[in-house]
């Protein structure tokens, strides 16, 4: 864990620091939940903020990694994308949880409304240069890494950026459920919902494919032909949830009825 540490830090020392601070205050976050009261549909609303810290964390590392391959690849103005844009995004997330108030569908005013459509450029922009950087791994080749290890990253890239768009399906119906209005489930930090469909469950395993596709295939498959079957059944699982969070249907368990329909 020490070696892998260093060569982030070797390979990127500017979202290396970035998702430091990522972690950081995540677990401030996370200690929040457990010292206020303070709630946003039914949950502790420092529990979003948390997640997308930690996410953001995972990603500023996995694209430090990555982007190092790259050969002429203009770093700086990736990397102070990544740190402006998300960075963004924490910051407003954790002042409306601060105040226990909506980020996220929140179009109750003109500013909360811009702030909202300034969240959805931010995250666009990042995932559409995302994709910029997964057009240069098939670009490219990378005579010096193994054949299998680089298409699980490109392959990784592009499940995350289909289901960081279908972050959208969500944008688009004010609500993450699918039977209720945006309910959220005691599952341990996830929150789940465990009554309805929940589109935010293709969503997370579909953006982390950029970590886990490339972790399996470099320590575990080793295998071109073994990845790319990984990738698919991958995309697939993350494309059943999608399907089954549409039809109303909670990942575990049986769709119960709510009176608060959407």
């Amino acid at each position: 864990m020490i070696d892998f540490i260093q060569t982030v830090k070797s390979r990127n020392e500017t979202l290396f620091i970035f998702g430091w601070v990522c972690l950081f205050v995540a677990i401030l976050f996370l200690i929040f939940t457990k010292i206020t009261s303070t709630q946003v549909y039914g949950v502790n609303a420092w529990y979003k903020p948390f997640k997308f810290a930690f996410s953001t964390f995972t990603f500023a590392w996995a694209m430090a990694w990555y982007c190092s391959y790259l050969p002429d690849f203009n770093i700086k103005i990736f990397n102070w994308t990544i740190i402006v844009l998300l960075g963004f995004e924490i910051i407003y997330i954790a002042i409306q949880a601060s105040k226990g108030q909506l980020s996220h569908y929140n179009v109750s005013s003109s500013f909360y409304s811009a702030m909202y459509s300034l969240m959805a450029l931010a995250a666009s922009l990042v995932t559409i240069y995302t994709a910029y950087v997964g057009v240069l791994f098939f670009k490219h080749s990378f005579p010096e890494l193994p054949h299998y290890y680089v298409w699980a990253i490109r392959l990784g890239i592009i499940v995350f950026v289909i289901f960081s768009f279908e972050g959208f399906a969500m944008g688009s119906r004010m609500n993450h459920s699918v039977g209720a209005l945006n309910d959220n489930s005691n599952w341990f930090i996830l929150g789940w919902s465990k009554t309805v469909g929940d589109l935010r469950v293709a969503h997370f395993i579909g953006i982390h494919a950029l970590q886990v596709l490339p972790f399996l295939s470099f320590y575990l498959f080793k295998n071109t032909k073994w990845t790319i079957g990984l990738s698919v059944v991958y995309g697939a699982l993350a494309l059943l949830t999608l399907i089954q969070a549409l039809n109303g249907k909670p990942l575990i368990g049986k769709r119960q009825e709510i009176t608060r329909q959407d």
